[in-house]
């Protein structure tokens, strides 16, 4: 899966569950695996975190990402100062439910609804768990900023503080994903943008062919997919948008039918009239009269009687 399709069912809205300022002589903590994510960062001595069976020695200035559902075990294997937060990336409606596991708690089969999707199960992203950042001196004061905003409980420093975890979430794919915007923009997008697209295109020329292009689709692909989701071809659908507009305007403005005609992306007044004849069974002219001679019987009944 690509990351715009895990985004059209669940956006990237991260969320702090747990941040501190983690101050230790030498630790250790069991094995456990993670409904969230872990991101914690050596600010002063040594650790060696095992990672699905990998070994990492981190030193002084290193970030570590853990994702979730990733078999862990961490130690301090000196005095240490290890700034860290437990977050979701992705947003759904359990995230109140989700919490920091515990050492030893490793089978998350009664948890499994919770566990947040994984970065690196999307296409185009692998994000290892030693972070590079390209800018570790901005990315550390990003990071640094984030745990003490969390510290405050007061409603402004927590959202400054989820704010600043969008930040860095948005850093770290940037400095580790090179390839996703080419894969992005090979992968087939999903369509929920397109009734938004049509709607402010809506006085414009619009051809399937331009469509498809935007959506990273063949046109005869895009067609398909386009009416399994709105169940009609898009030019039809397009024409029903422009003739359910032009009815609003007839109703509701003084704009003359020439205006009306531009505003509502046919090539003239000819076409305008054959076309909305064809959608409605009446002429422009008449839908106006007819609209307008309705509104106004209304309100002569609605007027109190003397």
């Amino acid at each position: 899966m690509y990351l715009s399709e895990m985004m059209a069912k669940q956006p990237i809205v991260p969320y702090i569950r747990e941040g501190d300022f983690a101050v230790r002589k030498p630790w250790s903590m069991a094995a456990r695996r993670l409904l969230d994510y872990l991101l914690v960062y050596v600010q002063e001595g040594e650790c060696l975190f095992h990672v699905d069976g990998e070994p990492y020695a981190f030193r002084s200035g290193e970030f570590c990402l853990i994702q979730p559902g990733s078999l862990n075990e961490l130690e301090g294997r000196t005095n240490t100062i290890t700034p860290f937060t437990h977050l979701d990336v992705f947003y759904d409606s359990l995230r109140e439910e989700r919490f920091p596991t515990r050492s030893g708690q490793v089978d998350l089969t009664s948890y499994r609804h919770l566990i947040q999707p994984r970065l690196n199960d999307l296409q185009g992203i692998d994000i290892p768990v030693r972070l590079r950042p390209k800018q570790p001196i901005p990315f550390r004061d990003l990071f640094i900023e984030m745990v003490e905003c969390w510290q405050h409980r007061d409603p402004l420093m927590q959202l400054r503080a989820q704010s600043l975890a969008t930040e860095v979430v948005l850093t770290i794919l940037e400095d580790h994903t090179a390839d996703l915007k080419q894969a992005e923009r090979s992968a087939p997008q999903p369509l929920n943008w397109i009734t938004s697209f049509l709607s402010f295109h809506l006085s414009e020329h619009l051809s399937v062919q331009e469509m498809a292009q935007r959506a990273n689709l063949s046109p005869s692909r895009f067609s398909a997919k386009f009416k399994e989701q709105f169940g009609l071809p898009p030019h039809q659908y397009l024409m029903q948008l422009r003739i359910r507009h032009a009815r609003e305007l007839l109703s509701g403005s003084n704009h003359a039918m020439e205006e009306i005609a531009a505003y509502c992306g046919f090539a003239d007044i000819h076409h305008f009239s054959k076309s909305f004849k064809k959608e409605t069974g009446t002429t422009p002219g008449a839908f106006r009269k007819n609209g307008t001679a309705g509104a106004a019987a209304q309100t002569k009944s609605t007027e109190p009687s003397p």
